[in-house]
């Protein structure tokens, strides 16, 4: 799944479009590499997100297309 849809089902981001534009800015990185939008993500992965001067570090546990609001925080577990 490309990183900026999974940003935006995991609920870690909001908005896609958002998500898409904190990736094209640099402030996420995938595994210690900045990552673009398009990259695909999988389970294990490490993504860091900069909020202004905030760092959230999350682990991919699953990826799934949907999934409903409640169960959104199983996705990923928080560093």
């Amino acid at each position: 799944m490309r990183l900026d849809k999974y940003l935006k089902v995991s609920r870690i981001i909001k908005r896609r479009t958002v998500a898409n534009e904190a990736c094209d800015s640099g402030r996420v990185s995938v595994n210690g590499k900045p990552a673009k939008a398009s990259l695909d993500v999988k389970a294990g992965d490490v993504i860091e997100i900069a909020f202004g001067t905030n760092t959230t570090r999350v682990e991919v546990l699953d990826v799934k297309e949907t999934v409903r609001k409640d169960d959104a925080q199983s996705m990923y577990r928080v560093l």
